[in-house]
């Protein structure tokens, strides 16, 4: 009888340990689908900005797409946001961005961020997590025509869409990524 409620106890407790994870997995994948359909949207939404930008859409080696980044400070700043990275249309993995900033700065704002790659290498970069931007990298705000004349530098072109709030800002910092395959 003993060794019966014994095992009976490990039956269960295997069993909560299937769920749990089953859970976990199941908001993990939630929470991806979610951020393609947003990354979806935002991707329609830098089109409708600049229509130009499909092309770079669909011309660059590869590309991530960050829908929704929120970034706020006073004096010292900081930003972040997740997005999926695109080779040929299709999702390869997600990413996270890290910004942090310093400067004249006061307020708060969401916008989202398209980074393109221009190579295998400059893709490679991303996903081993060795690649930062700096303050010298510039993105372009997307308006009509913003990207006629934008060309690649040191392999890769950053633009970005507010998409609300008021920030003030003179600063320097620099974004950090994280990738993840899928």
């Amino acid at each position: 009888m003993k060794n019966y409620i014994l095992a009976l106890k490990r039956i269960s407790l295997i069993m909560v340990t299937i769920l749990l994870v089953n859970a976990v997995s199941a908001q993990s994948n939630s929470k991806i689908k979610k951020l393609k359909k947003d990354s979806q949207t935002a991707k329609a939404a830098f089109i409708k900005g600049d229509a130009l930008m499909s092309s770079l859409f669909s011309s660059s080696y590869a590309y991530v797409i960050f829908p929704n980044v929120g970034k706020g400070g006073l004096g010292i700043g900081g930003a972040a946001g997740n997005g999926i990275v695109y080779r040929n249309g299709v999702a390869i993995g997600s990413a996270k961005m890290k910004q942090l900033t310093i400067g004249f700065q006061a307020g708060g704002q969401a916008y989202r961020e398209v980074i393109f790659f221009e190579s295998q290498n400059d893709l490679d970069r991303f996903k081993e997590d060795k690649f930062e931007l700096s303050a010298q990298a510039s993105a372009v705000a997307v308006t009509e025509g913003a990207s006629a004349n934008v060309k690649y530098r040191e392999g890769v072109m950053i633009f970005t869409q507010t998409k609300g709030g008021l920030m003030y800002e003179a600063s320097v910092g620099g974004q950090k990524f994280d990738f993840s395959s899928f």
